[in-house]
């Protein structure tokens, strides 16, 4: 347990209060879905996550393994439905499409696995 010191200011004694040091990371779609998910369904969770200074390494955690996630299966959806470079190269409306389709079943996988638990 980390002990309380206090500062004398006139006759009163103040805590030395300090924030803990937050970790280094970007926070993307995913965490910022998952923040806004955690404060409107996960109120105390979202709280105990705060108080203990431990949000933003949660945040930053759950945004890297929902991207990770999404991308391979992108990758692999791709790969199961022949969605490659010549597809692109010749009808690229159809590649669009496709993408875009995969992308988003990925996406929403994400979600259900990762995101909104």
């Amino acid at each position: 347990m980390n002990k309380i010191t206090y500062h004398k200011e006139g006759d009163y004694l103040v805590p030395n209060l300090y924030l803990p040091k937050q970790p280094e990371g970007h926070i993307g779609k995913y965490g910022r879905l998952r923040l806004n998910y955690l404060k409107e369904h996960k109120k105390g969770l979202y709280t105990e996550l705060l108080i203990n200074g431990a949000l933003k390494q949660h945040l930053i955690e759950i945004d890297q393994s929902a991207t990770y996630k999404v991308n391979e299966l992108i990758k692999q959806f791709a790969e199961v439905e022949h969605i490659d470079e010549n597809l692109k190269e010749h009808h690229q409306m159809e590649w669009v499409q496709a993408m875009n389709n995969i992308k988003n079943r990925a996406e929403e996988i994400v979600f259900n696995e990762i995101i909104y638990v």
